[in-house]
C-alpha cells in the first residue's frame, strides 16, 4: 500500500517550511527511520526521516519549494505496485509551480533551475560588486528584527562588572569540572537568578496584559554554518552551572553541525548575545519579539582601579547592555534586575549554591 510522507510538524510553532535538499531519488529503497530530506524553517535546518519502508516512486515539491505542515513531500510504495495516477495528482503541493518527479525522473527544465535554500545552496564567491541573495532564513531574521525595532519601544541600560574573581573562580572550576564552564554559562546562571526574584522580566506584552513564562528559558545567540541561530537551555533556574554547561555545550555542538531541532529553539524568555570572543567591548543588540529583554556582552578588558592604600589595582571589567522592552517593564525594574545580575557575578561563589 502506499505511503504518502508529509511534511511533519517538528516544532509547536512551526507552520511551514522549505524543501533544502533531498537525500534519495525515485527508485531508491529506503527503510524506516532514513533520512530522505532536509527542511529548513525560520528557525533551523532540520533532517526528515522516512516514516516506513518502500521504494521512492513519486517527489511532488521541487528544491527550494515551501510547503505547509501536513503537505505531501513524496509517495513511498512497493517496487511494483500501481499507483493510480488520480491519486498521485490529488497530493500534488496546492501551491504555484509544483513540480513532480514519476519514475522517468523530473523534466529538466523544471529541476535544474531551481536553486536549493540554506545549506544546500552552492557557496558563492564573495568579492565586491557582487550580489549576494537572502537565504529564507536571512529573510524571516530581517523582517522580525524590523518588526522589534517599529513595535518594540526600547530602553537601554548599561554597566560593566568587575569579573576579576569571576575570572580566577572559572579558572579553578575548570581544573576540576568534567565540562568546560564558559563565561556564559554563568551569565545565564545568574540571569535566571535574578528573573526568579524579578519574574517580570520572564514576560512579553500579550494583548492587554503582561504573560509572564512559565520557566525560565534562556537563548543563546549562536554563528552557525548557516547564519544566526539561538538555540534554547531550558529551565536554567533548576540546574547548577554543570548542568548549564553541559546543556550548552550540546545546542553549540547541534548547531555547528546543523542539527539542531525546533523544540531546542524554542521557549525562551531571554536572549544572551557575546561577541566578546570577537574583540567587541559592548553594543547593544535588539530585542526579539515575544521576549521582554536580551542582553549583550562585550570582551572582558583590564582597568586600572585605585585601592584603599592608595595603590592602582589591575582589574577584569565586562561591559552589558541590557535592551528592553518599555511596554513590559520600566527602567527603575530592569535597573534593579541588571544590578542584581552584576553582583551575582561580581561574586562567582554564590552561583554555585
Amino acid at each position: 500500500m502506499a505511503t504518502e510522507v508529509r511534511l511533519p510538524q517538528l516544532g509547536q510553532t512551526m507552520e511551514e517550511a522549505t524543501i533544502i535538499d533531498y537525500r534519495i531519488k525515485v527508485g531508491d529503497k529506503v527503510k524506516k527511520g532514513d533520512c530522505i530530506f532536509e527542511v529548513e524553517t525560520d528557525k533551523t535546518a532540520i533532517e526528515v526521516e522516512s516514516p516506513a519502508d518502500g521504494f521512492v516512486r513519486y517527489i511532488l515539491a521541487k528544491l527550494g519549494q515551501t510547503l505547509p505542515v501536513g503537505q505531501t513531500v513524496m509517495i513511498l510504495a512497493e517496487q511494483d505496485e500501481d499507483v493510480p495516477q488520480s491519486f498521485v495528482d490529488s497530493l500534488r503541493p496546492r501551491v504555484p509551480a509544483a513540480a513532480v518527479e514519476t519514475e522517468a525522473g523530473p523534466a529538466p527544465d523544471e529541476i535544474e533551475t531551481i536553486e536549493p535554500a540554506g545549506p544546500a545552496a552552492p557557496v558563492q564567491q564573495i568579492e565586491l560588486g557582487s550580489t549576494i541573495p537572502l537565504s529564507r532564513r536571512q529573510k524571516i531574521i530581517a523582517e522580525r528584527m524590523l518588526r522589534s525595532k517599529r513595535e518594540i519601544p526600547c530602553f537601554y541600560l548599561m554597566v560593566k562588572a568587575d569579573v576579576t574573581e569571576l575570572v580566577e573562580f572559572r579558572h579553578r572550576l575548570n581544573s576540576t569540572s568534567d565540562v568546560k564552564i564558559s563565561y556564559n554559562d554563568f551569565v545565564m546562571r545568574a540571569l535566571a537568578v535574578g528573573m526568579g526574584k524579578f519574574p517580570i522580566m520572564t514576560g512579553h506584552l500579550a494583548g492587554d496584559a503582561i504573560r509572564l513564562a512559565e520557566s525560565i528559558n534562556i537563548g543563546l545567540a549562536v554563528s552557525g554554518p548557516s547564519g544566526l541561530v539561538v538555540p534554547v537551555v531550558k529551565d536554567v533556574n533548576k540546574k547548577d552551572i554543570a548542568a548549564i554547561a553541559r546543556d550548552s555545550s550540546a545546542l553549540i555542538e547541534k548547531a555547528d553541525n546543523n542539527r539542531l531541532l525546533l523544540t531546542d529553539l524554542e521557549g525562551a524568555c531571554i536572549t544572551v548575545s557575546n561577541l566578546g570572543a570577537f574583540g567587541v567591548d559592548s553594543f547593544i543588540p535588539i530585542v526579539v519579539p515575544g521576549q521582554c529583554s536580551i542582553l549583550g556582552i562585550g570582551r572582558i578588558t583590564d582597568a586600572c582601579v585605585p585601592a584603599d592604600d592608595d595603590n592602582i589595582t589591575v582589574h577584569k571589567l565586562m561591559a552589558m547592555a541590557l535592551s528592553v522592552d518599555h511596554r513590559v517593564t520600566n527602567g527603575a525594574y530592569a535597573g534593579q534586575f541588571l544590578d542584581f545580575v552584576r553582583k551575582l557575578l561580581e561574586a562567582p561563589s554564590n552561583l554555585t549554591k
